[in-house]
């Protein structure tokens, strides 16, 4: 592993167990085994190195879901597979997955929140696509999409939670029970 890939690795596990702001740079180095200087040059700043963290997760994290949150006439199949998605990066990846969670719950203004948000944003434009797509065949769900959006992710989210605290298992069977619990509270 090179000093960009190990700086990166080190990044993602103290800032996902200690939180954004309360890691300094030189304990990032130290970490990595590198000097400051390295970081710097490899990142510019402790907030290109969070960039870079952000980016190196959310990109297979978004391929996934995108692939599978691609309607075809199915609305319960393609919530299935998008929460399966969701689970297995969410087990594949819990250091990543817990630290993004956490900068949802910074201050709107500060620059931790700021890097999340386009991120975020990806997310909740590829769920109201899904549910655009849906009304054609669930004519009732017209003009409700970002609802619809925000709630699933929302949902989905709060038993990852769950599931990287060890409160519940991430499964098939809470996939299905998600997704029906879901299902019914959009088709009414």
């Amino acid at each position: 592993m090179d000093n960009r890939q190990k700086i990166l690795a080190k990044a993602e596990e103290l800032f996902a167990a200690q939180g954004y702001n309360a890691v300094g740079v030189q304990e990032l180095a130290q970490a990595a085994d590198v000097t400051k200087p390295t970081l710097y040059h490899y990142y510019g700043s402790k907030l290109g190195l969070l960039q870079a963290v952000l980016e190196d997760g959310f990109l297979p994290l978004l391929q996934q879901t995108r692939e599978a949150a691609q309607y075809q006439g199915d609305l319960p199949l393609t919530l299935y597979r998008l929460a399966n998605a969701y689970f297995a990066f969410s087990k594949a990846r819990p250091g990543f997955y817990r630290l993004q969670l956490s900068l949802w719950f910074s201050p709107p203004e500060s620059e931790d929140f700021d890097a999340v948000r386009p991120w975020g944003h990806r997310q909740q434009e590829m769920l109201e696509a899904l549910f655009q797509a849906a009304v054609r065949d669930h004519g009732n769900m017209k003009g409700r999409h970002r609802r619809y959006a925000a709630t699933f992710l929302g949902m989905l989210n709060t038993l990852i939670s769950l599931g990287l605290n060890n409160l519940l298992e991430l499964n098939d069977e809470l996939v299905f029970n998600a997704v029906h619990q879901f299902m019914h509270g959009i088709y009414s």
